[in-house]
């Protein structure tokens, strides 16, 4: 018998044909935990805004795998020695570095499960095939958690120059349409250098960087923090919690055996065992989107009402302010509203809330340096002549309240 070709190419939309390098990578890629990626949305409710955004976590992996290959060329090229162990553990790690999301990428971690984040799950979903995988992942695993000695290895998977970062934003700025967020990831990629164990980019890579900054501003403020968008996963987040209200309350809800696992059990850190990380593994929109179809139906007015906003899109109006709500206009918007919908003290908060959101386009406690023609290593707001870039380094906090149209 034949055995199976297990080199394959893949046609991306953004990059062309990429290449499956070798049997691990292969074997990862085609494992139900990763192929669940298929079915998770990478950029959650965004598509209400822009309706090209249905692209998914598995497109956002394999992208940042390929780039991780062409970083990898370009380091050797420039005399940097990076092992074949240690270059399969690079692309295993970044390759698996979003496994652990949720449906619609971020609205879980504030609902049905107690403060776990993805990355704290992505690392048990790691650890959870490194055994299936006989330790071939051992290395990646330290790399991933920023253990590993070779500090640039780290910063290619988690930095503020990073494969994530360098394919999602040409990525989801290619499926929303807006240009401003079209980075240039192959210049990038080619201008990065190794220096005493550092990340850095020549310095006629600059602009490049420059831009790379000034895209994810605009790409946060214009796409990931749009008000539509917000207030539709703040909507999905109350949909999920009202649901695992009424649970607790005795209510018999419809949903799949993995959501129901996780309605019907409080799930922390210290509770994701092979049990849990096995529902969660079957865990994906589509459970998400079925149960709300049957909940648009159901005798609760409060989970019935949410999840009809969510689904016919007939969602609550939102307003972003410079300044934080004041306590008295927001009594004033929950009084209006509690008397025209006829809610109760305890309902009200369903439907008006208050929240913030912030814009950091560059960390300066995390540099990007540039190697500088003179050798001397210079921090990019240091480097550039863009007076902006120091701006950029500022977090900006602006605040909204949602409430009834």
């Amino acid at each position: 018998m034949s055995s199976r070709n297990k080199l394959k190419i893949l046609n991306d939309p953004i990059y062309g044909f990429i290449t499956i390098p070798n049997e691990l990578i292969f074997d990862l890629i085609e494992h139900p935990y990763f192929q669940r990626l298929r079915r998770i949305s990478q950029m959650g409710m965004s598509y209400m805004v822009y309706p090209g955004a249905h692209h998914t976590r598995f497109h956002h992996a394999i992208g940042c795998m390929h780039l991780m290959q062409k970083a990898v060329r370009v380091l050797r090229f420039k005399g940097v020695a990076i092992s074949e162990e240690e270059e399969q553990a690079l692309l295993a790690a970044i390759l698996l570095h979003d496994i652990g999301h949720g449906p619609f990428s971020h609205a879980m971690e504030h609902s049905i499960v107690d403060d776990v984040n993805h990355e704290e799950i992505s690392l048990l979903f790691m650890q959870e095939l490194n055994r299936n995988f006989n330790g071939k992942l051992t290395l990646a695993i330290e790399i991933f958690k920023g253990d590993y000695d070779r500090r640039f290895m780290c910063q290619l998977i988690s930095s503020q120059l990073d494969m994530d970062r360098t394919d999602y934003l040409k990525r989801d700025s290619f499926y929303t349409g807006v240009a401003e967020g079209n980075i240039n990831s192959e210049r990038l990629i080619t201008m990065l250098n190794v220096v005493d164990d550092g990340l850095v980019v020549e310095e006629k890579g600059i602009y490049s960087v420059e831009k790379f900054l000034v895209a994810r501003r605009l790409m946060y403020w214009q796409v990931y923090l749009h008000k539509t968008s917000l207030v539709a996963e703040q909507l999905l987040i109350r949909v999920l919690k009202r649901a695992k209200e009424l649970v607790v309350k005795g209510h018999q809800l419809f949903a799949s055996e993995a959501l129901s696992y996780f309605l019907y059990n409080k799930v922390s850190l210290e509770d994701f065992n092979e049990e849990v990380l096995f529902q969660f593994s079957r865990l994906d929109d589509y459970d998400i989107i079925a149960s709300m179809k049957a909940w648009m139906d159901y005798d609760d007015r409060i989970l019935s009402s949410l999840c009809r906003m969510i689904i016919n899109r007939d969602l609550l109006r939102i307003k972003i302010k410079n300044k934080p709500i004041r306590k008295s206009k927001l009594k004033e918007v929950k009084q209006e509203v509690t008397e025209a919908l006829q809610l109760k003290e305890d309902e009200i908060d369903y439907f008006v809330f208050t929240g913030e959101i912030s814009n950091q386009a560059y960390q300066a406690s995390k540099h990007i340096n540039i190697l500088m023609k003179s050798e001397k290593i210079v921090d990019v707001v240091k480097a550039s002549d863009q007076l902006n870039l120091k701006a950029l380094s500022k977090p900006v906090t602006k605040y909204y309240i949602c409430y009834p149209k």
